[in-house]
């Protein structure tokens, strides 16, 4: 009994009955194979490692920065163009996305959106298996440590106010992709001639400063028939602008000596004309209409003419308004500033024929005044207001006592005298008006027939003028816009 138990103790111990392993002489620590096995997968887990077999796999980031040496001072990735020979070109691919239009300055001629880009570019000193660092296929890192495309906006006008973005996405096959969303404050050549029913173009071109296309080359990413929803499948409504149409190509350029290829951006965009025609268009017309009514007012009063100076006046604020709207220069003259300057003309000449026709009735009524109160009238009156007081004296005189035969009354020479100057000046007066009748200038109510004969032909031009001119804009307007 006691020799099977010894032989099963040997067979359990492996031979032996002291194993060396369970005792370590120099830290006097006892471990056994399962221990040993618990404290390595400790360690594994402390240093991010994982063996299969006979290899081992790191997991953090941090082992894919040291295998590439990735840091700020490495002038190998932030130098120069990430390629190991330099007659490789480097392909540049970008996209870029209009998630707001955040103001058209028209007097400016600017546009100022809110775009997001996207470039990717191939880095050749960078690649790795992701099975050798489980599974990562690809890791985010500060934008200044690797080399960045040298690429700006040709129509850029201010420098971009939002931070850049800091960080690139390292995919393991070598791709680098960036993302950054900003402000663009661009120069648009605006087209005002049919504002506010106009149409505008505005470009967005994307090129490198310094390489040229043997160095660096722009590709489109994006397929050229999907551009259009691409574009502005992110793009919110904007109040005053409507956009129809979005597109890009490819253009080569010599700049300072060398060609470089560019990527432009081409948008479209129609405004929304509602909020201009019932501030501005329909204001006009109804002040054209408010002058037309005025002629049907009466000239003997000073209101008319204040009326139309108050139209006239609302006219000019209309000028100032649209003139702060629209640059100081363009192509062709706006309709629109045509048309106010027509309408501004026609008031004018409207008030000035206004003034005239109450100057004539004026000139009338003042002849008339002078016509009543003139000194001949006044000395034939009092001639005879007085040859009548001496004819009543002499008559009461012969009915109180008979004269002698022979003698004259002085006072019936006076009269007889006085009669001659009376027929004299009678005389005096028909001819006066003889002279008188040859012209119509002196008769009562000539003035006042003529203003009104001049009133109503300028009535009847005022609506033909305006009729025929609405008619010509409107098919010039058609015509320019077809």
């Amino acid at each position: 009994m006691m020799i099977q138990a010894l032989f099963f103790l040997f067979v359990f111990t492996g031979g032996t009955t002291s194993n060396p392993n369970l005792y370590d002489p120099e830290d006097n620590q006892f471990a056994s194979n399962r221990t040993s096995d618990l404290v390595l997968g400790k360690d594994e887990t402390n240093t991010s490692e994982t063996q299969v077999g006979a290899f081992v796999f790191e997991c953090s980031w941090e082992s894919i920065l040291k295998k590439f040496d990735l840091r700020e001072n490495n002038v190998k990735y932030t130098m120069g163009r990430p390629v190991k020979d330099h007659h490789h070109v480097t392909l540049v691919y970008m996209e870029m996305d209009i998630f707001v239009i955040l103001d058209v300055k028209e007097a400016d001629q600017t546009l100022v959106s809110y775009i997001w880009v996207y470039w990717r570019w191939n880095n050749e000193h960078i690649h790795w298996n992701p099975d050798q660092f489980c599974e990562q296929t690809h890791i985010l890192v500060p934008a200044k440590l690797l080399w960045k495309p040298d690429l700006t906006i040709e129509e850029m006008t201010d420098c971009d106010k939002t931070a850049p973005s800091s960080l690139l996405n390292i995919r393991h096959d070598g791709w680098i992709e960036y993302r950054n969303g900003q402000v663009v404050d661009i120069t648009c050549k605006m087209d005002f001639y049919r504002f506010p029913f106009d149409y505008q173009v505005c470009k967005i071109s994307f090129k490198s400063i310094m390489h040229s296309d043997e160095e660096l080359l722009l590709v489109n990413n994006r397929n050229e028939t999907l551009t259009h929803y691409e574009i502005l499948k992110f793009l919110q409504p904007e109040s005053d602008w409507h956009f129809e149409m979005a597109e890009t190509n490819t253009e080569t350029v010599d700049y300072f000596g060398f060609n470089q290829t560019k990527i432009v951006y081409t948008i479209t965009m129609e405004r929304y004309p509602i909020l201009y025609v019932a501030n501005l268009l329909l204001p006009l017309l109804f002040f054209v209409c408010l002058d037309f009514a005025s002629f049907l007012m009466s000239e003997t009063g000073g209101e008319k003419i204040g009326f139309k100076v108050t139209i006239l006046l609302s006219v000019t604020l209309m000028q100032f308004l649209l003139n702060d709207i629209l640059p100081p220069s363009t192509g062709s003259v706006p309709l629109m500033v045509i048309f106010c300057v027509w309408i501004f003309t026609m008031m004018l000449l409207s008030l000035l024929v206004t003034i005239f026709v109450r100057y004539l009735i004026d000139k009338d009524q003042t002849c008339k005044v002078k016509k009543n109160h003139s000194p001949l009238k006044c000395c034939f009156a009092g001639i005879r207001k007085w040859i009548h007081c001496s004819s009543a004296e002499d008559t009461a005189e012969e009915d109180e006592s008979f004269p002698k035969e022979g003698c004259s009354s002085p006072h019936t020479d006076v009269s007889l005298v006085m009669e001659k100057v009376y027929e004299e000046l009678s005389e005096m007066k028909k001819s006066k008006y003889l002279l008188s009748s040859r012209t119509e200038d002196e008769k009562p109510g000539y003035w006042t027939r003529v203003a009104e004969k001049i009133n109503k032909v300028f009535a009847v031009f005022y609506i033909i003028a305006v009729l025929l001119f609405l008619s010509v804009l409107f098919t010039v307007w058609n015509i320019d816009g077809t």
